[in-house]
């Protein structure tokens, strides 16, 4: 289920469409995801009285709403002043039982502990037979609370998740679910959510495990989807089980969804880009129209004395290859613009960054304007190679509404596109093979400012995502003077990432919530 944090009215009208169609298949009790009601998370919403108010109200409108089915629903709920991540089963017009999650996340994404007390008592209710035990999300990741379950009499546990996409999630999931499952010997029912907020995207997959650790059942990624789940005594009849995702094709899916679900939850009428003729313009291109439909991007070509001719070629076949409505506004009169009105105060200095970035600006000021007037949401294209070493220009190519691949290695962008044009060739193959540039310069190329992308993904991923120290990624083999390169960088552009717009979380650690440095720090040890 594709929920929307706040619409409890929304939430609450697709839980009673999901239940009537489910009644509809035979079912006779709908499990939904983790914060169902109000969407998942909530974040400081769950601060005010006036919303916690409103979700005990709609909770009471839903219990009424679906009397012939018994309905499994997350929500928060407050409890002689303390406020919980609850589960209630919603039976013949009322709330029969509730649940506290006793498990609550507190990294990463994750800030749980600043929201809700822990749960201690498990729940057990009885259906059709058997004896039922529920688990929110970080519930089943830890022993304890099915060891409770169990010893209250579940013979089957129903686990209600909001668990947010990174690579390989899903296999982490699964190895838990058949570590839990075979641990109680029960089977397990996981229904988790799917959709996109802000930066995260929640997969879905949900999926069953049988009491000896086989997987049942699996529902496809990136989708909504509704389907029955089968018992034979304490055993889960076989189901279709979706196909497992390779790696370009979980991230580029997770990148269509966050996009889509940004511009349509936020209401935007569509998005406009800068199309450079490069890697991560055409890959972010490619992807909105994927994700929104062509008629709803707009790509502004910018080239200055720069741009080689066969970057405009490149961006202009694209753009045709897909459909997608561009415009072309050179930079160069502009740019002479500023430099005359500067001439005086930078009289006999050399052409520098701040020239380059001046290029950057103008275009950044183009889009802007061009989003102003017609409501698109700029999307920035630079990814997280770029984002990690301030390899960007603060408004320039970081203006914008949202940075479609911030968690993205360059590295990775290349596979995308190829992952991409495996589905249909659409970004010209020049554009893969020409040495990344930002054309700010002659002759410029990344690597005159970088190590080669390969050897700087590695260093950043070393000490951005797994946070080990300068000793430790030079005994990986590193150059020294490579390695205390990227280090600074990284260390010192945390000003500008605090001002990049939010983008889709792919990675276990991305430059958001995962990720909290001081902007002002020493660090040289």
């Amino acid at each position: 289920m594709n929920c929307l944090v706040g619409d409890l009215a929304g939430n609450q009208a697709k839980i009673i469409r999901s239940a009537n169609e489910a009644q509809a298949q035979g079912a006779s009790l709908l499990v939904t995801p983790e914060l169902s009601l109000c969407g998942y998370p909530p974040e400081d919403l769950l601060l005010r009285t006036d919303f916690l108010q409103a979700c005990d109200a709609a909770l009471q409108s839903l219990s009424l709403a679906v009397p012939s089915m018994t309905l499994l629903v997350g929500h928060p709920q407050v409890l002689d002043g303390l406020c919980y991540n609850a589960a209630s089963v919603l039976q013949g017009g009322k709330i029969v039982a509730t649940y506290h999650k006793q498990a609550l996340p507190n990294y990463g994404v994750f800030d749980e502990k600043r929201y809700f007390s822990s749960g201690h008592v498990p729940l057990v209710f009885a259906h059709q037979g058997l004896n039922i035990g529920v688990l929110i999300c970080e519930d089943v990741w830890q022993s304890s609370p099915a060891q409770l379950a169990k010893a209250a009499g579940a013979e089957v546990l129903l686990v209600i998740n909001a668990s947010p996409f990174h690579l390989d999630k899903q296999s982490g999931r699964l190895t838990v679910l058949r570590e839990r499952a075979t641990e109680l010997a029960l089977p397990i029912v996981y229904v988790n959510a799917v959709g996109g907020q802000d930066e995260l995207v929640f997969d879905g997959g949900s999926m069953v495990v049988n009491a000896d650790g086989c997987l049942a059942q699996q529902l496809p990624s990136f989708a909504e989807a509704l389907a029955t789940v089968a018992f034979n005594a304490k055993e889960v009849i076989s189901a279709p089980i979706a196909a497992t995702l390779s790696k370009p094709a979980s991230v580029y899916q997770a990148l269509k969804l966050g996009l889509a679900d940004y511009v349509a939850k936020n209401r935007f009428p569509g998005v406009v880009l800068g199309l450079s003729g490069g890697v991560d313009s055409a890959l972010t291109l490619a992807i909105a129209v994927d994700a929104l439909g062509a008629e709803k991007v707009h790509a502004v070509l910018m080239p200055s004395e720069f741009t080689a001719s066969i970057s405009v070629d490149d961006a202009i076949e694209m753009a045709n290859n897909l459909g997608v409505q561009y415009s072309i506004l050179p930079i160069d009169a502009l740019f002479n613009h500023f430099r005359s009105t500067l001439a005086d105060e930078f009289a006999g200095l050399p052409f520098d960054t701040t020239e380059e970035n001046l290029q950057a600006r103008i275009r950044g000021m183009l889009l802007m304007a061009w989003s102003n007037k017609f409501g698109s949401m700029v999307l920035t294209t630079g990814n997280k190679s770029e984002m990690a070493v301030g390899y960007c220009t603060l408004y320039g190519d970081m203006a914008g509404g949202f940075a479609l691949l911030k968690d993205v290695f360059k590295t990775l962008v290349y596979q995308l596109c190829v992952y991409r044009n495996g589905i249909a060739p659409v970004i010209p193959e020049r554009i893969i093979s020409r040495p990344p540039s930002a054309e700010l310069r002659a002759d410029q190329t990344d690597q005159d400012s970088l190590p080669a992308y390969e050897i700087l993904d590695a260093i950043v991923a070393a000490y951005v995502e797994q946070d080990l120290g300068r000793a430790d990624i030079l005994a990986m083999g590193f150059a020294p003077t490579d390695v205390a390169r990227v280090l600074k960088l990284v260390d010192s552009n945390e000003y500008k990432r605090r001002q990049s717009p939010v983008g889709v979380r792919i990675s276990h650690k991305n430059f958001g919530k995962d990720r909290r440095y001081p902007i002002t720090a020493k660090l040289d040890f």
